[in-house]
């Protein structure tokens, strides 16, 4: 028989709350009564629809889907795409010169500017020809296995507010985050390590930091672990000095009793029921993790592939490595930064356009591109999805009177992906001939969610989460459709 719970106590719950379950537990009553005793059995669930023995059980009803994890490579600070991937001829030979053109970024809204033309040469690569700029000589020879989306377009040209919405599908904090939503949706496939982990680049995090891998409303069983590929991988995970796994394990069934003590009497407290999970998580960690993120084991071969040996790659290298080994080993959503949280340390590129993008780029290319590699050599490319992009994009135009730096652009900018069922070889969308806005095929951030959630094998659309009166989704209220031109 199925643990039973308390009745629910309303106090303290919202006007809007309090309405909807009592105007749904009068129909629920009648239609309990049809489907009998089994069914009741298998509603002894949390109101937020989380398993309480389980909560990284999966919570949506599987839809065929090719893709078991992500591996989203955020470039933080937004890199030009007219630079990199989005191939603008008609720009050339048009440097210096100030032309009519509507631009909205950290400067504010401008109808004019004097345009920067793209500092690199485009060659044509694969057998699909692609145009790829001199930046990503690497990343260039796998096109035939990229989905580049050249029409994207976001809410917001702030870094703030836009990374909120890269991350969490709102330009307002407390959302969970496309992690935290993979996770409650599917799933964990290793119960000995975290379903989502961040990587952050070794000058600090993004802005707003943890906001961007938040579980949000959700329980904190959701919300991404940072870890870290040099010096100590997760940090406070190691045990006490003196402190035996035979004591710590007395020590966790102790508090355990506790704590399920306490919760015993208070209905729905899905927190509570994450913090005992979570310790539960911790000490399992402490056997798996040290394996998983043990990167001096790999043959001499894979580390060079990477980049391991050069300082200017070694460090997205680490990342990138660590990355493939632990959605190997069942982790569901891993996120790793490049880009810290200066200008100086991401691809901001205000000033000089051309030592920043050198810098990141020379950094990014080859480790990217074993990653790819090695995914499909591991036969592991079919079930990882490669998500590769920033915040937004940057403008034509110039931002300053002289120099070279390009200002914010969400009006356009482009993203690719990779593996996962995505099909290779294939571009969408486009933005005019200067790069400004996309202009055909446009792909809000939410088509790119709603891509992602689609290709793990959850129904966009369908997978709620119940808040404050609310089903929140990802996508929104009005929901969102995958980018089918690339699936």
């Amino acid at each position: 028989m199925a643990d039973q719970k308390q009745q629910p106590n309303y106090c303290g719950r919202t006007r809007r709350e309090f309405l909807w379950q009592a105007g749904g537990g009068f129909g629920a009553v009648a239609l309990a009564s049809l489907l009998g005793p089994d069914w009741l059995s298998q509603q002894a669930v949390a109101a937020d629809g989380s398993d309480y023995k389980n909560p990284l059980a999966p919570k949506a009803p599987p839809l065929p889907g090719k893709a078991k994890s992500v591996i989203f490579l955020f470039m933080y600070g937004g890199p030009s795409h007219i630079d990199t991937f989005d191939y603008k001829p008609k720009m050339v030979g048009m440097d210096g010169k100030t032309i009519d053109v509507k631009t909205f970024g950290r400067g504010g809204h401008k109808n004019q500017g004097r345009i920067v033309e793209p500092r690199w040469k485009f060659k044509q690569y694969g057998q699909s020809g692609k145009y790829v700029s001199d930046l990503f000589p690497n990343v260039a020879k796998h096109v035939d296995d990229i989905a580049f989306i050249h029409s994207m377009y976001a809410d917001s040209p702030l870094h703030g507010s836009a990374l909120l919405m890269m991350n969490c599908g709102r330009i307002l904090s407390g959302y969970p985050s496309l992690g935290s939503w993979a996770n409650y949706g599917l799933g964990t496939e290793n119960q000995n390590l975290p379903g989502y982990v961040v990587m952050l680049d070794e000058s600090g995090g993004p802005i707003s930091g943890a906001k961007n891998w938040t579980s949000g409303f959700r329980p904190a069983s959701y919300q991404g672990c940072v870890v870290n590929a040099t010096g100590t991988p997760i940090l406070s995970l190691d045990s006490p000095k003196g402190v035996s796994r035979e004591l710590q394990r007395d020590m966790i069934e102790h508090l355990n009793a506790q704590n399920a003590a306490h919760a015993a009497s208070r209905a729905d407290n899905s927190n509570l029921s994450a913090r005992i999970n979570s310790f539960e998580l911790a000490y399992r960690m402490q056997a798996e993790a040290p394996e998983a993120v043990a990167i001096d084991s790999e043959d001499e071969q894979t580390k060079e592939m990477y980049g391991l040996e050069k300082e200017e790659t070694r460090q997205y290298g680490r990342k990138c490595l660590l990355a493939r080994r632990l959605v190997e080993r069942g982790v569901r959503f891993v996120q790793v930064y490049s880009g810290g949280a200066h200008n100086d340390h991401n691809w901001d590129a205000h000033g000089d356009l051309e030592d920043n993008h050198n810098l990141h780029a020379g950094a990014t290319d080859q480790p990217v591109a074993a990653l790819l590699t090695d995914l499909k050599r591991r036969g592991m490319l079919d079930e990882t999805l490669v998500v590769w992009g920033g915040e937004f994009g940057r403008q034509p135009t110039a931002e300053y009177a002289a120099g070279s730096g390009r200002d914010h652009n969400s009006y356009g900018f482009t993203m690719w992906m990779a593996g996962g069922g995505i099909k290779g070889g294939v571009s969408v969308g486009e933005t005019d001939e200067l790069g400004a806005q996309a202009i055909s095929d446009r792909f809000h951030v939410k088509n790119l969610h709603a891509t992602i959630l689609r290709q793990m094998g959850c129904d966009p659309n369908a997978l709620t989460y119940f808040f404050n009166g609310l089903d929140h989704k990802l996508v929104g209220v009005e929901g969102a459709d995958p980018i089918h031109q690339i699936i």
